[in-house]
């Protein structure tokens, strides 16, 4: 079965504004738990978001070389900005470079499954 380039869009889409809202969520709906500060759960949220980001992005665009190059550049830019945005306007969530960096690695994690998996 194919899937239309209008539904992996529309699917892209839906995935980006879900990750949103939960990266908005304030500091005191997030788990507490101790165990998880232990295994670094919150970057191994980010690590996923952002492989699972750049994979739905490279389907529903197909773009060719240089432009997984701008869909990586626009994960990071968005990574960033949802690091500012925790930072200056949600309750009890503040600026994590480290966030930002398991963003990162999700990104090019993203394109390394695409390259090796998907792309052949």
């Amino acid at each position: 079965m194919l899937i239309s380039a209008r539904i992996r869009i529309l699917l892209a889409i839906v995935y980006f504004l879900i990750i949103s809202f939960l990266f908005c969520l304030p500091g005191s709906a997030l788990p507490k738990s101790n165990w998880f500060s232990k295994v670094y759960f919150d970057k191994w949220v980010h690590i996923g978001f952002f492989v699972v980001l750049l994979l739905l992005w490279l389907w529903a665009l197909m773009p060719a070389r240089r432009g997984m190059i701008g869909i990586v550049v626009a994960a990071a830019v968005y990574g960033i900005t949802v690091e500012i945005v925790q930072d200056q306007f949600i309750p009890n969530r503040s600026f994590d470079l480290g966030d930002w960096v398991a963003d990162m690695t999700g990104s090019f994690l993203g394109l390394w499954v695409w390259y090796r998996y998907i792309k052949k």
